[in-house]
């Protein structure tokens, strides 16, 4: 499960157990009633709305056959992640990221936050694979991927004109 656990860190736990569930054949409603939880408390979670607790974590993680805390660190996890992400003027390395690369702005003054979306095009348009990297670590696989279409790094480009098709 270490490695499960490295590809999973700042996922909701929550949709994960949706997943494994799924993939046991396990329906939501008998599963949640044989830990004595709600079935809404149990749909709420896969769906990501509802935080795990401890205690429903611990019973997760004996129904499942997982090391025990499993649940509750991935949930750590992704609180870390969530709180990174709402931390204001968090920035990311910016010495890995090259000056001329936000040549019509003030590179000090960016909101990283709220920029975000303008900032991943502009890298992975421009950018080369450091710069890439620097910023799949700040904002994480998921946010990356929401703007490029594209979880990794390498030969990952948004095209600066897109092509269009004439009849």
């Amino acid at each position: 499960m270490e490695k499960a656990m490295i590809r999973y860190q700042g996922i909701h736990p929550g949709l994960i157990l949706g997943h494994e569930l799924e993939k046991r054949g396990i329906k939501k409603r008998p599963f949640a009633l044989s830990l004595s939880v709600l079935p809404q408390t149990i749909n709420d979670i896969t769906k990501g709305r509802r935080r795990l607790t401890p205690a429903i974590s611990l019973k997760i993680d004996r129904a499942l056959g997982f090391e025990e805390g499993t649940m509750l660190l991935l949930q750590a996890h992704y609180d870390l992640k969530e709180e990174k992400e709402r931390s204001p003027g968090s920035t990311p390395d910016l010495q890995k990221l090259r000056k001329m690369l936000f040549w019509d702005t003030d590179i000090d003054k960016i909101d990283w936050q709220r920029q975000a979306n303008a900032i991943i095009q502009r890298v992975f348009e421009r950018g080369n694979d450091l710069e890439k990297k620097t910023l799949l670590d700040f904002y994480g696989r998921n946010k990356i991927k929401s703007v490029t279409g594209r979880s990794g790094v390498k030969e990952n480009r948004i095209p600066l004109m897109k092509t269009l098709k004439l009849k």
